[in-house]
């Protein structure tokens, strides 16, 4: 995991609906960037609804909410539609900014072990630097979390 105070990795991926995305477009906004493993499962689906209903909150303290997986377009699209998600959606299938990021790593399922995303939020600050880490993420509990941190900063 990258550590607080480390300049973000930088990235251009595409959205939902084909549009690219670079960290750099956002400079001078707080940026709250988190990896997830897969559109449409319980967790994912939980953590999404719960930024995509905060959302309003995120932008009135001057935040831009970005998920990133490693799903197609096209899927992250059916999941956008699918969940009525009113934020960005990035899909990363060649891992670039999941490898940058530190989120690609060994996981085991009921024993099985394999390579995946770590559900993990960073926040990165208008200068582009990490001012705040959090691996091993609760999917449903991240959303409040985050704003609850936003909010009082």
């Amino acid at each position: 995991m990258l550590e607080v105070g480390t300049k973000a990795p930088s990235f251009t991926l595409p959205d939902q609906n084909g549009d690219m995305h670079s960290l750099e477009d956002y400079r001078g906004k707080k940026v709250l960037l988190y990896f997830y493993p897969k559109d449409n499962t319980p967790g994912c689906t939980k953590q999404a609804c719960g930024y995509s209903e905060r959302a309003p909150k995120f932008e009135e303290n001057g935040v831009v909410v970005l998920g990133i997986s490693k799903d197609s377009v096209a899927s992250h699209k059916r999941f956008e539609e699918k969940q009525g998600l009113s934020f960005t959606i990035l899909s990363d299938t060649e891992l670039e900014a999941i490898q940058a990021y530190d989120v690609w790593k060994e996981k085991k399922n009921f024993g099985k072990v394999s390579m995946g995303v770590v559900r993990t939020t960073y926040l990165i600050d208008e200068e582009g630097v990490i001012i705040e880490a959090n691996g091993k993420v609760k999917a449903a509990e991240d959303p409040e979390k985050m704003l609850n941190l936003v909010e009082n900063m």
